[in-house]
């Protein structure tokens, strides 16, 4: 059998700016206090791949341009729409406010199995990823409206924070193609 891998032509992607303005799913990304840039950009990365619609940068969380964000990005960060706010709690308040539904992807002893979970394609969701460290903030927690875990077998019982999000970004992204077919 002969395989010829498709160049970036024949995959026929849009560019940076043709990809801001594309249609969008309605889940965004909110990333709390995460400390690697090389972890921030594989989030715009994996973003830019399943149609995020905003990533939400707080806390320590680093911004771009940065070069170590851009070294995993690979231009990412000019295809997705973010915004930084120092304060999570308040931009959280004002997301639902807004009338999105808040939910954290988090090991509590309330979270749900993901693939349990579906969009509507009616509401606009806000995904929470937390510290490399701690995860998702207990604050942050007590204002989710549901939150969803990634099965799992091992025995370190986690992910890569960026792993964990490139997952539910396709867990996500496949649900809401499946509601617009």
């Amino acid at each position: 059998m002969s395989i010829k891998k498709l160049s970036m032509d024949e995959l026929n992607r849009p560019d940076s700016s043709s990809a801001l303005v594309a249609e969008k799913s309605n889940i965004s990304i909110l990333l709390e206090d995460i400390r690697s840039m090389d972890n921030v950009g594989s989030f715009f990365r994996s973003a830019d791949a399943f149609a995020i619609k905003n990533i939400y940068l707080t806390g320590i969380t680093g911004q771009p341009p940065h070069r170590n964000i851009e070294r995993s990005a690979l231009g990412a960060t000019e295809s997705v729409t973010w915004y930084y706010s120092k304060d999570s709690i308040q931009l959280i308040k004002d997301l639902k406010n807004d009338g999105c539904v808040i939910i954290a992807a988090e090991q509590t002893d309330k979270s749900i199995n993901m693939n349990s979970w579906s969009i509507d394609s009616f509401k606009d969701y806000v995904i929470i990823f937390g510290n490399e460290v701690d995860g998702v903030s207990q604050e942050l927690l007590e204002q989710c409206d549901g939150i969803i875990e990634i099965m799992q077998s091992g025995a370190k019982h986690s992910l890569n924070v960026s792993v964990s999000g490139g997952i539910v970004m396709q867990y996500t992204h496949q649900n809401w193609l499946n509601k617009k077919a």
